[in-house]
């Protein structure tokens, strides 16, 4: 059917049946009118909608009704579904679910992958081990499930920035996660009833006390850490005949103190399977609807808690970066280890080199699960992640598990390559949703090293970052979906990229000697030892250098500065030609003298 624009209008009702859901969870339905999109609209539901946008012949719509299940529903074991805006696929088998995710995913990269000759192994989508009560962590909002009701606590209701569906039911945590939220939110409204005006945050207003509720467990030491996230608006009462004669503020830190301490002990009264290693307080006064931390109190034990994956032992904070799914994340970097393994070995035997000499970058490297996974069969392990928590953390997993080959460096990936001396020989890549920030991605690509690792989390993230490596020489070898979120619209991916060869060779064949068609010897070792370049110095050269000579360290940075003064080409430090953000840091005169020294050693002035 032919679709103009004049057909439909914004407003109008529609309906139509879902033929497939696009990635994340875009319904695509056929109606009378052509074709519209509408989001959380499942396969083979007829639904009604309305046209919210309607332009150049695309129309998208918003979810009105069900009319018609999809023969494949059955009912969903969570009384939430549909109104939480958590998960997706409730209703549908597992079995279905994972396959409309491979779909996705398949949908997605085909037109990618069809830009390259060599045909990519792609694999049947692996299933979640646990998909019930398998999250690690949860993030609860306070808020209202109707306007000026009763304060509740749980996930944004579908479709709604503002709207909190209480989900004291939720079937992706285990029962403790559901205990300790019902205990939280009777507690904070038995409070009110005592009269005490403590709120939840409103977002529109900017007022109120409570934001959200944190729960991490580990699935293997069953260890708990529980975070109350709150503004600095601490509440009030009224006042009494005795706190008169007490200051505004110290009445509102009594206030305070008397709430945290009786939170944390009604949450230490409660019948756990597991363990509560320890209970924050997270001060937050940003604007946006987030988690995140303007200065944290330990109320109970401790500010981290210990997982186990694959024989290893991690040490988690609250915001260090670990897969949501224990169970998944041992299925996922079980497979990216072997896959790691698998190339680096088979490239060391057709170099005739040894496994365990390679470098291998792990961008985005979070706690260092991954570079700890892979640290046996590497040289070394550098990760790079921007949160430093997290790259605290990851240093001590790495002392907790005994592995002395790994390095952690703080800092923004882009920027931090530009530091970084030693070359990789293999680079895994595991960023955020959005993907590799296009410059980094020059910069990695750059580097031409054989195999890259890329983990994603957003397959229309992958498909966008895959053509740009397919447009520079690589090409994708293995491709498998990995369910890491059951009955949510995330899925993980992870690809293998190699090299591409060389499409073909020409071989000369060249006879040395005296006679006639032959290359005379004599003079080649002295014009060859004539034009032999020097070797590299590199910045890991003249900071061994300076150390062993002098007893102090120097900084990349001084090294850079010290040849820039010379006007020395800037070989391991590209960034020297960016716009710099803050002035530069200029090393001691001592430091310098020593720089220079050690440039003099090397013959480089």
């Amino acid at each position: 059917m032919e679709i103009r624009e004049a057909d439909v209008k914004k407003g109008q009702n529609i309906e139509g049946f879902v033929e497939r859901t696009d990635f994340p969870n875009k319904g695509i339905v056929s109606c009378e009118e052509g074709v519209c999109i509408v989001k959380n609209a499942l396969p083979g539901q007829k639904i009604r909608a309305v046209v919210n946008k309607a332009r150049n012949g695309r129309y998208e719509g918003r979810l009105l009704e069900v009319l018609t299940p999809s023969p494949l529903e059955t009912e969903s074991p969570c009384p939430h579904f549909g109104s939480c805006g958590g998960c997706a696929w409730l209703s549908f088998p597992y079995e279905e679910s994972l396959k409309i995710k491979e779909d996705q995913v398949r949908r997605l990269l085909a037109p990618v992958l069809s830009g390259q000759e060599e045909t990519c192994l792609f694999e049947t989508a692996k299933a979640s081990p646990a998909i019930f009560g398998y999250r690690n962590k949860m993030e609860f909002t306070f808020g209202d499930e109707v306007k000026d009701g009763p304060l509740s606590l749980g996930m944004h209701r579908r479709g709604s920035f503002y709207d909190i569906v209480s989900v004291t039911d939720c079937q992706i945590v285990d029962e403790d996660y559901r205990k300790i939220l019902r205990c939280s939110v009777a507690y904070f409204r038995e409070l009110q009833e005592k009269g005490l005006d403590i709120s939840f945050y409103h977002r529109l207003r900017h007022t109120g006390y409570l934001r959200h509720l944190v729960v991490r467990k580990a699935v293997k030491t069953g260890e708990i850490l529980v975070a109350l996230s709150t503004t600095t608006q601490t509440p009030k009462r009224a006042a009494q005949e005795t706190e008169a004669m007490m200051s505004e503020q110290a009445r509102e830190n009594d206030i305070e103190r008397e709430i945290l301490d009786g939170f944390s002990k009604k949450l230490l009264e409660l019948p756990l399977a597991g363990e509560i290693a320890g209970i924050l307080h997270v001060k937050n006064d940003s604007a946006a609807d987030v988690v995140q931390s303007d200065g944290t109190e330990v109320l109970y034990g401790r500010d981290y808690f210990y997982e186990e994956l694959l024989g290893l032992r991690f040490k988690i904070s609250l915001f260090s970066f670990f897969q949501t799914n224990s169970l998944g994340a041992e299925l996922l970097y079980r497979m990216a280890r072997e896959f790691i393994t698998e190339y680096i070995s088979s490239e060391a035997a057709t170099e005739g080199g040894a496994a365990g000499d390679k470098i291998v970058y792990d961008l985005y490297s979070g706690t260092g699960t991954i570079a700890q996974l892979v640290a046996p069969v590497a040289k070394k392990v550098i990760g790079v992640e921007i949160v430093e928590e997290a790259v605290w953390a990851a240093r001590k997993n790495v002392e907790l598990n005994g592995l002395h080959n790994c390095e952690f460096i703080a800092g923004d990936v882009l920027k931090v390559l530009d530091e970084i001396i030693e070359k990789p020989d293999v680079i895994i890549l595991d960023p955020p949703r959005d993907g590799v920030h296009p410059k980094a991605l020059k910069k990695i690509i750059g580097y031409g090293v054989e195999h890259i690792l890329y983990i994603s989390c957003k397959a229309s993230s992958l498909a966008r970052d895959l053509e740009t490596f397919l447009a520079n020489g690589y090409r994708a070898q293995r491709c498998v979906p990995i369910d890491q979120f059951p009955w949510t619209t995330g899925v993980e991916t992870v690809v293998m990229l190699s090299h591409k060869k060389p499409d073909s060779v020409i071989n000369v064949k060249v006879e040395f000697g005296e006679g006639e068609g032959k290359v005379p010897l004599d003079n080649i070792a002295k014009r060859a030892a004539a034009y032999k370049p020097k070797e590299r110095v590199t910045y890991k050269m003249i900071k061994e250098y300076i150390e062993a000579k002098y007893g102090f360290k120097v900084h990349t940075a001084y090294i850079a500065e010290v040849k820039r003064e010379f006007g020395l080409p800037m070989y391991d430090a590209p960034n020297a030609v960016e716009e710099l953000k803050q002035p530069r840091k200029h090393p001691t005169a001592e430091k310098a003298e020593a720089i220079k020294d050690a440039l003099k050693h090397f013959e480089v002035i």
